[in-house]
């Protein structure tokens, strides 16, 4: 729950904060935020490389030694961190000139280093965090992420309010910010992130300090081995998430493309609420299927997980179709943009259900990560990011934004269906799959019925279904209820 909830909130962030952004920045200003924070995603997965994962599997294989497994962890992530900083300094122009435009260079420049830094932090409180969890010290994790959260918000608050204020009346803060505070920049926004991550890393010292430059040389190939077709999955994930954020600037160039990315990356942020709960399922889960890998029952758990997770991302999806009337205020921006920003709503429901196949995903890949068969891993997410690749370049140039969320439907679907496939012949688990798929299938269709029809009666349809969930799962209600 500590966990599920501190990532609820983190990600409800992201949420919260878009109204800030949207009234503060034009909506090509904020097509550049999340062109920005694409790349930012995918570099994070580079960095990580998949160690996370790979920490938990080998705590369970190496029960004895388990600071032997932190330690070669943390320093595959040391390393790739120090040669990520070097190169981001080093090219820090080039990367821009490549990012951004060249108009906008300079700003582009200073961008890049500001989110490299966050970026390093991020990537050295990945192990740290992981060790939290296996250690069970849920109250810290969840009070460092929380810390993290405000500080994020409260240095926005202070750059896009509190500074612009102090300066127009006080010559003291006018002199102290002169030299490096503009008023309604961008870079504001990286700023206030960059302070968090560094704020964060410093309450990770006791977890870091515990390093110890002691590393198993042996085990440590082995668990790159491991960790690397997990590494290749991760990327291959952002690339079906956030690739068509990135190649948005290249296939609509200009101001055009930088306000449509505007839009799909403001009207994203509605799905956040599902995006929220398939991550804090990811994180409570991973650890509890292998560590309940070797229970006789263990794969008709997994295969009751599965049906229940389904059921509760399609009631959380047609809940957010039922209730954009009033969610849409949250990125209606300046009073001239309205019209604008809530001009991509609907695909709303498809960004949605991308979501649930996503989710579904994440379920099903348990086999090949239990099995150690993490290859398959690499070629199914492989094949998905191709897929990507492919219908972005066809379908973003005469589709925007909405080629864009249907190339991520055709993506995961493909992913579904091939991971199901194999996982079925390589490691079978009795998944209950034409109910599953009948939920979906009515999931989907209430959704767009919902999104068509007002506050009032997609609500009512929202109610039935879940009376309906309620009834016919009354079963598992009432023995959860006596527990």
């Amino acid at each position: 729950m500590i966990y599920g909830l501190t990532t609820i909130i983190s990600r409800t962030l992201g949420f919260v904060i878009t109204p800030i952004l949207t009234r503060n920045f034009t909506e090509a200003a904020y097509g550049i935020f999340t062109h920005v924070y694409a790349y930012v995603s995918l570099v994070n997965a580079v960095l990580a490389f998949g160690m996370e994962t790979t920490f938990f599997r080998y705590l369970q294989n190496k029960e004895g030694d388990k600071q032997r497994v932190y330690d070669s962890s943390l320093f595959v992530t040391l390393l790739m961190t120090a040669i990520f900083l070097i190169t981001i300094f080093t090219f820090s122009t080039p990367i821009a000139m490549f990012v951004g435009e060249r108009e906008n260079i300079s700003d582009y420049t200073t961008y890049v280093k500001i989110v490299g830094l966050i970026v390093a932090a991020d990537a050295l409180a990945v192990i740290p965090f992981a060790k939290l969890r296996a250690d069970g010290r849920p109250i810290r994790y969840g009070v460092i992420k929380l810390v993290n959260i405000f500080t994020y918000l409260g240095f926005v608050l202070l750059f896009l309010y509190g500074l612009p204020w102090l300066t127009e009346h006080s010559s003291f803060w006018k002199d102290l910010s002169a030299g490096w505070f503009r008023k309604d920049w961008l870079g504001n926004v990286f700023l206030a992130n960059l302070a968090a991550s560094l704020v964060t890393l410093m309450m990770l010292l006791p977890q870091l300090l515990s390093f110890r430059f002691r590393v198993d040389t042996v085990m440590l190939r082995k668990m790159l081995t491991y960790s690397f077709p997990i590494m290749i999955a991760n990327i291959s994930f952002i690339i079906n998430e956030n690739l068509d954020k990135m190649m948005f600037p290249k296939l609509i160039p200009g101001i055009e493309g930088d306000r449509e990315l505007g839009v799909y990356g403001a009207v994203t942020k509605l799905a956040v609420f599902l995006n929220l709960f398939v991550m804090a399922f990811r994180l409570g889960a991973e650890p509890f299927f292998f560590s309940y890998a070797k229970n006789e029952n263990a794969k008709k758990t997994y295969a009751m997980i599965m049906r229940y997770f389904v059921l509760a991302m399609i009631l959380v999806m047609v809940g957010i179709c039922a209730n954009l009337d009033w969610l849409k205020l949250f990125i209606r921006g300046k009073a001239e943009d309205v019209a604008g920003y809530w001009e991509g709503l609907f695909i709303v429901p498809v960004l949605l259900f991308n979501y649930v196949l996503l989710g579904i995903y994440i379920n099903l890949s348990v086999w090949y990560k239990l099995s150690d068969q993490t290859r398959y891993g690499l070629y199914i997410s492989g094949i998905g990011a191709l897929m990507t690749i492919v219908l972005n370049l066809l379908l973003i140039p005469k589709y925007s934004y909405t080629g864009a969320a249907l190339s991520t439907t055709v993506a995961y679907f493909t992913m579904v269906i091939l991971s199901y496939v194999w996982g079925q012949k390589n490691y079978p688990i009795p998944y209950e799959s034409l109910k599953i798929a009948a939920y979906l299938l009515i999931g989907v269709v209430l959704s767009f019925i919902a999104y068509q029809l007002n506050f009032w009666f997609a609500n009512v349809l929202f109610l039935a279904l879940i009376g309906v969930v309620a009834y016919s799962e009354r079963g598992l209600i009432k023995r959860f209820i006596r527990r």
